[in-house]
């Protein structure tokens, strides 16, 4: 029987249907499984718990740690704090992509070592540089374009190491949704190569 994968977002949920016993046994599962799930739109409350959930498996072994990811992306700097999260523990973190990748996703996905970046056959990729909506007096809407522009270079300048590719080949990809597939993924650099088995995680 294979652990239970843990999904962070529902460390407040555990238990809520189930017996005390039944919830105490499945979070003991999910926790030697060494599975994080971050699926859904990536928010503080999705970075909260999976850099809690990063932090206590690494404190409880230096094993490795599998983070999957589906999302559609989210708030950029909650998509920051995983990112650094994962290079910040001292356990190896690999990134699965399963569903699709996109925006904050990818941000999060890149954080390891492209060894670590792995995905199911399935899975779609999409970089696009950040949104951002405006408003209020005109020199906070001049504050909050400048702001943007910076985290779009920051993400670009991300991506570009993260994959070899030129940093102005990979603003230029920014400008629009850019899609990609599994394969085109590992031609881009972000994907070391697709796995269709949890065996193939070795």
């Amino acid at each position: 029987m294979n652990p239970t994968p843990h999904r962070a977002e529902d460390d407040t949920q555990a238990g809520k249907q189930e017996t005390p016993a039944a919830g105490r046994l499945e979070e003991q599962l999910a926790f030697k499984s060494r599975y994080v799930l971050v699926f859904g739109e990536i928010d503080d409350k999705l970075a909260h718990a999976t850099c809690r959930r990063l932090l206590a498996l690494a404190a409880d072994s230096d094993a490795p740690i599998t983070l999957l990811i589906s999302s559609p992306g989210g708030h950029v700097e909650s998509g920051d704090a995983i990112h650094d999260m994962i290079r910040f523990v001292r356990a190896p973190v690999t990134t699965v992509g399963t569903g699709w990748v996109a925006s904050a996703g990818a941000h999060i996905f890149l954080a390891p070592p492209k060894e670590r970046r792995l995905c199911l056959p399935n899975t779609r990729f999409m970089i696009h540089q950040p949104a951002g909506g405006a408003g209020g007096q005109a020199s906070d809407i001049a504050i909050q374009a400048r702001e943007i522009l910076k985290t779009r270079e920051r993400i670009a300048k991300v991506i570009a190491t993260q994959t070899g590719k030129a940093l102005d080949t990979v603003v230029a990809d920014m400008e629009r949704d850019y899609w990609m597939s599994a394969d085109e993924a590992i031609a881009y650099g972000i994907v070391s190569r697709v796995i269709e088995r949890e065996g193939d995680l070795a």
